[in-house]
């Protein structure tokens, strides 16, 4: 298909990537120094661990389907109380 402007259609191209890379710059300054991603991505990971486990038995039924249709990774859940 080609891209000509019609009386009908305009053509409107928008390069932004030097937005995207102003976006990151302020991202990484609002942040501040002190910001550890690896830290904030353990703490995730402890939280969605947190928030799968001791799942009864229904849920962890739920919880197995949703790994095997890999909607879930399976390393989310933790220790089962019932364990």
């Amino acid at each position: 298909m080609a891209h000509e402007s019609t009386p009908q259609y305009h053509i409107f191209e928008m390069d932004l990537t030097a937005d995207e890379a102003r976006r990151r710059a302020e991202f990484f300054a609002a942040m501040g120094p002190t910001w550890d991603p690896v830290a904030a991505m353990q703490g995730e990971d402890e939280a969605y661990r947190m928030l799968y486990s001791g799942l009864d038995d229904h849920q962890q039924q739920i919880y197995d389907r949703l790994v095997a249709a890999g909607v879930l990774p399976p390393d989310l859940g933790g220790a089962r109380a019932s364990d």
